[in-house]
């Protein structure tokens, strides 16, 4: 049949909304115009799909699996069907039961009668793969819309985002045509105490009977102190001939690198200085905006292959077109091949997104890291003066 049918995970859709207009996913502080918003959800698959509108399918949870005053509102809109899960009470929070299983049920059997040619879903549940899968076979095209995340990351099972066909961001401005904040009710003052009993209370308490003076506890044995890390690194480290003797060299932090052992002072006085100028850069996280994340994620999902040379010099790449400044990054040739601490984390938490990581204890192998690190270096090397020249000379 050529018709489109919407599908809609409330607590996404309202969710989401939520937190990208208030900063967190509190569904009460958004207030919903359904009529508009079915209109909205209305008007934008028929435009996208070019088919008119079967039905509105509207998937949400409520207490007893009882409609609550919204599920009423809706489920009297034309071409608006409610299917409600229950809302249960575990570990001190509500949580869904039924929800993802009724929209599987519904896409499936949507897909399996040939209700409609193609299905818009609003969700992000990875649970729906299976049943997007199914309507696939079924030769339905299936539409998945996001909602613009607040921290420009995503918000959907990247699962669900490389199985749909066709994909579409929902943005701030489409939120608002039909949601906004929620007025907070005023804080009205408690009322006055009667005449009597304010009196009691603003009268001073009564003195309390002198209590003895506790016995002073028996001097215990003292308890042996362990340093701390930070009280290690405050201390001034033992000369070459290990006696007990005060250096005037300061602290010592010492890492490891591809060449071994490195000993690193940090400048006399300012023992949280980095131990070198590389250690003081911004990382790529600092560097990025939410707009850039979220092309960031987009890039990787459909463009970049996931091979670990690969993946170090994307990171490289992201890192020197955002720092701007690229003669600052000629201080890290004098510690080649040892990348910063704080970035190497970060590359190589990037790399863990591509599956670069080992059986076992979820570690990035050995030779991966390697690689990935390599193709760092090698992309800074293509792009920073003097880079090639520098590990030629390694």
């Amino acid at each position: 049949m050529d018709r489109c049918v919407v599908l809609v995970d409330a607590g996404y859709l309202l969710g989401a909304a939520a937190s990208l207009l208030v900063g967190e996913p509190a569904r009460s502080r958004v207030s919903v115009d359904h009529t508009g918003l079915v209109a909205a959800l209305r008007e934008r698959a028929e435009a996208e799909t070019g088919l008119p509108l079967l039905r509105v399918y509207w998937f949400d949870a409520a207490p007893d699996r009882r409609p609550l005053p919204e599920h009423r509102r809706l489920r009297v809109l034309p071409r608006v069907t409610v299917r409600l899960g229950a809302l249960t009470r575990a570990e001190g929070r509500w949580v869904q039961k039924g929800v993802d299983a009724a929209m599987h049920a519904e896409l499936t059997e949507l897909a399996r009668n040939h209700a409609c040619s193609d299905v818009v879903l609003v969700t992000g549940d990875g649970d729906l793969l299976p049943g997007v899968m199914s309507a696939k076979e079924h030769g339905v095209a299936v539409h998945l819309w996001a909602l613009q995340a607040a921290d420009g990351d995503f918000n959907q099972s990247e699962d669900l985002v490389g199985e749909a066909d066709e994909r579409r961001v929902l943005d701030r401005a489409w939120i608002e045509s039909w949601a906004r904040l929620r007025e907070l009710p005023g804080v009205f003052p408690a009322p006055g105490a009667p005449p009597g009993i304010a009196a009691v209370l603003a009268a001073p308490p009564a003195p309390r009977p002198a209590e003895p003076a506790p016995a002073r506890p028996q001097p215990a044995a003292a308890l042996k102190v362990v340093p701390t890390p930070k009280d290690l690194a405050d201390r001034a480290p033992l000369p070459p001939g290990g006696s007990a003797a005060v250096s005037a060299a300061g602290p010592v932090l010492r890492w490891t690198s591809e060449r071994g052992w490195l000993d690193r002072p940090y400048p006399q006085g300012t023992p949280a200085s980095p131990a070198t100028a590389g250690d003081a850069l911004p990382t790529l996280a600092q560097l990025t905006t939410s707009a850039q994340r979220w092309a960031d994620r987009e890039e990787d999902i459909t463009s970049i292959g996931g091979d670990p040379h690969e993946v170090g010099q994307v990171f490289a790449r992201r890192w020197i077109d955002r720092l701007g400044e690229v003669g600052r990054l000629t201080v890290l040739w004098t510690d080649y091949p040892r990348i910063p601490h704080r970035l190497d984390g970060e590359l190589l938490r990037y790399a863990a997104r591509f599956g670069l990581l080992a059986h076992k204890d979820d570690q990035i192998d050995e030779h991966d890291r390697y690689a990935i690190r390599d193709g760092f270096w090698k992309e800074l090397a293509v792009r920073v003066p003097g880079g090639q020249a520098a590990m030629a000379d390694d």
